[in-house]
């Protein structure tokens, strides 16, 4: 029995964690409306516009005037409040990062004030009041300021047709891209790169839906796939260099490449610009060694990522398996780990009592004749209150 975990040892790999989709960054905007009463108002709309990828998202107030947005990707959004069917008041440049919810409230009695300010000095400024409508605006103009005026205003009307078809595309994409329907999110992926090449969450996605597609393939058309993917990915690195995600994610295909120097090195770079998931990180670069047989620098990435989170279970128990792999075992078929190896395993289940490898962490300790603390059973027979608090 003892001989059999040694040898089956190396069938347990350590899974990759921070997959494309669950790597996504996301987080929420959320604010009061006050109307103009200064009470709270209920239904009225808010419009949210991301700007880098031109994305559009609505929600209205509920009956406390409060809105909130979640699941949205990180990124720069105008914010527009809008009652009656009119835009009373907006907020541009809105920069959204991980942790609370982003607070953007409006006052329609404020906003009404400062609009009315606002068109009251720029009648001043123009001598009398503003013009009402683009023709009159236009009576007072030579013919090359005319000629000038209608060439911006195509321009401006183009790129606004542009904007909507790319926004439209993406918006297609990512709705195929949720129902696991990649081949029609790579269509519409594709359109939007052509649209928008300059937008790496454009490429970021479309590298993504490459990587989830190649998971259904073998072979060559597996391979492509995951070229696609590479291709995708540098890419998105290029435009955005400093996205952690992105050089996670390509490490992790660079993997499937057998690329491992190179995964090695994208997982390094993801570990030293975002250092507080970097535990995740070395947790993924020490999956890659495992995955390969390289049992010493494994053991070396599971270690950094427990030194960086203490709390990382799973990479306790990879610390374990990998320590096992090491283990030599006497004629009597007396298994002897190196030191730290019970160790790893008892960490871990004092951090994941019943995780989903409680009970190989508990049969490599009975394999190695390790004791197995038995705080773990108090814990799991403490009131009901506690263990909801856990």
């Amino acid at each position: 029995m003892r001989a059999m975990f040694n040898k089956s040892l190396l069938l347990l790999p350590a899974a990759l964690v921070f997959s494309s989709f669950a790597w996504a960054q996301t987080t929420a905007i959320e604010g009061d409306v006050k109307g103009e009463d200064g009470k709270p108002l209920q239904g009225a709309q808010i419009k949210i516009t991301r700007t880098d990828v031109k994305a559009n998202y609505k929600v209205k107030t509920d009956k406390k005037g409060h809105y909130y947005y979640g699941g949205l990707a990180i990124g720069t959004y105008n914010i527009t409040l809008e009652v009656d069917g009119k835009d009373v008041d907006a907020v541009q440049g809105v920069r959204t990062s991980l942790g609370d919810p982003k607070e953007v409230p409006f006052d329609v009695k404020a906003a009404l004030a400062k609009n009315a300010a606002a068109a009251g000095a720029a009648a001043g400024a123009a001598g009398g009041a503003a013009p009402q409508s683009e023709k009159e605006a236009e009576r007072g103009m030579s013919a090359e300021q005319k000629a000038a005026y209608e060439k911006q205003k195509k321009e401006q009307e183009a790129a606004m047709a542009k904007n909507k078809a790319l926004n439209d595309a993406f918006n297609t994409a990512r709705e195929a891209q949720n129902a696991k329907n990649w081949d029609a999110a790579i269509e519409s992926f594709q359109k939007a790169a052509e649209l928008g090449p300059e937008q790496h969450v454009v490429w970021g996605n479309m590298a993504d839906t490459y990587s989830a597609r190649a998971a259904t393939k073998t072979g060559d058309a597996q391979a492509a796939d995951i070229q696609k993917a590479v291709e995708a990915y540098q890419k998105a690195i290029t435009i955005k260099p400093d996205d952690a995600a992105y050089h996670n994610n390509y490490a992790l295909v660079l993997a499937k490449e057998k690329k491992f120097d190179e995964a090695q090195a994208e997982l390094t770079k993801a570990a030293q610009l975002d250092p507080t998931s970097a535990g995740k990180y070395y947790f993924n670069l020490g999956a890659v060694y495992v995955n390969t047989g390289q049992n010493d620098p494994a053991l070396e990435a599971f270690k950094k990522a427990v030194e960086l989170d203490p709390n990382y279970a799973e990479a306790y128990y990879q610390e374990g398996l990998t320590l096992f792999a090491k283990a030599t075992t006497s004629a009597d078929g007396k298994i002897t780990p190196p030191a730290g190896t019970a160790e790893a395993f008892q960490k871990y289940l004092s951090l994941a009592p019943t995780g989903p490898n409680a009970d190989s962490a508990k049969a490599m300790l009975d394999a190695m004749g390790a004791k197995i603390e038995t705080t773990f059973s108090q814990k799991k027979a403490a009131p009901a209150t506690n263990t909801k608090k856990k």
